[in-house]
This record gives structure tokens, sequence and C-alpha cells, in this order.
């Protein structure tokens, strides 16, 4: 029982990570990175899709992302889709492919960014020690259960204990007993044997 809450307060935590560091990969920086694009949708036959999974996405320059959607008809979705984003990022097309140019980071820019990933971490400690707490007051109810357990397992055996103390001492005072009446039975009937009533028919 407690390995069980102490594994799920650890993949809790986990998940809490992950979600933390797919922000942050999320977070436009000076370079152009193909992680950007994981959480921005687009409706792909009535059912909302990463843009990675309707096309081919590639870097070939470091500040320069290329989509080439797998359906032409894609195009304008999915800059709409790039356009409605938090990316800040104008998308041109050619009819077949999408690009995306990064411009560099401004001083601006890179406070911002600063910002939001100082509070995605702060957000992250938060949960962790919300999933920390949440365990250790599992446990402690956990332990506290087994303690009432054993306390009352240990009355009862107590209670067993003194009945058949009380039982075995009750049969011994009838055993007494029994004794002393077979004692005075046999006592009876010997002085009975020894001391024959007297008188009888006269001659």
């Amino acid at each position: 029982m407690l390995q069980d809450i102490l594994d799920n307060a650890k993949e809790k935590m986990r998940k809490s990570c992950e979600v933390y560091e797919r922000d942050m990969m999320g977070l436009r920086a000076g370079r152009a990175n193909p992680k950007l694009l994981d959480r921005i949708m687009v409706d792909y036959y009535g059912t909302p899709t990463p843009i990675p999974q309707v096309g081919n996405i590639s870097s070939p320059e470091p500040r320069l992302l290329v989509i080439a959607p797998w359906e032409a008809k894609l195009i304008p979705q999915i800059e709409k889709a790039i356009q409605k984003s938090d990316l800040g990022l104008n998308p041109s097309n050619d009819g077949k492919i999408i690009r995306l140019v990064f411009p560099e980071l401004n001083e601006e820019r890179r406070r911002d960014l600063t910002k939001v990933a100082s509070k995605g971490a702060e957000d992250t400690k938060v949960a962790i020690r919300s999933i920390r707490r949440d365990a250790i007051e599992q446990i402690k109810k956990v332990e506290e259960e087994q303690r009432d357990h054993r306390g009352r397992s240990a009355g009862r055996r107590r209670g067993h204990a003194e009945a058949d103390g009380q039982g075995r001492q009750g049969r011994g005072r009838d055993l007494r007993e029994k004794r002393k009446r077979d004692h005075g039975s046999l006592t009876e009937h010997s002085a009975g044997r020894e001391n024959p009533p007297t008188g009888g028919f006269s001659h």
C-alpha cells in the first residue's frame, strides 16, 4: 500500500516535469525548433491534429523551418493556425511548402522568455510540492490505520487469553470440587463398611 502511494507520487512528479520540459521546448528562442509546432493544431478531416502529423518539417538553416504538407490544400489552414498561435511568426508559402523565418531575439524578447521560463519552473515546483504533501498525508493515514488495526488485534488477543484463563480456572475449580465430592463419598462408604449396623434376629 505504501509503495503504491510512493510510485503514484513519483509518476505524477515525472509528468509535471515532462510538462515543464515540453513547455520550454515550445518557447520561441533565436533558433528554429521543430518542436515549436507540436502544440499547434490544424483541422485535418474534422480532427484537431498537430502540424507535425500532417506534413514533414525540416530546418535547413538555424533560423528557418520548412513545412511540407502531405496535402497542398492544408497550407491555408496551417498558416492560419500558426498566425493564431503565440509564436509571433508570419508564414509564407510557394504553393507547395511553408517557410517560417525566426528573427533574432531582441532584449525585450529575451526578458519575456526569462519571465516565462521562471514562471514555468515555479509552477512546476508548486505542483511537485503539492504532490509530495498529498503523498505524505496518505502515508500518515495508512500508518495510523495500521496502528489502529494492530491495537484492535492485540486487544482481541488479550481478551481471548483472559477468557481462556478464566475458563481454565473455572474448570480447575470444578475439578477440585468434584474431587472433594468423590473423596467425601468414598470416606462415607469406607466408614459404613468398618461400622456395620448392630442387631439382628434373636435365636
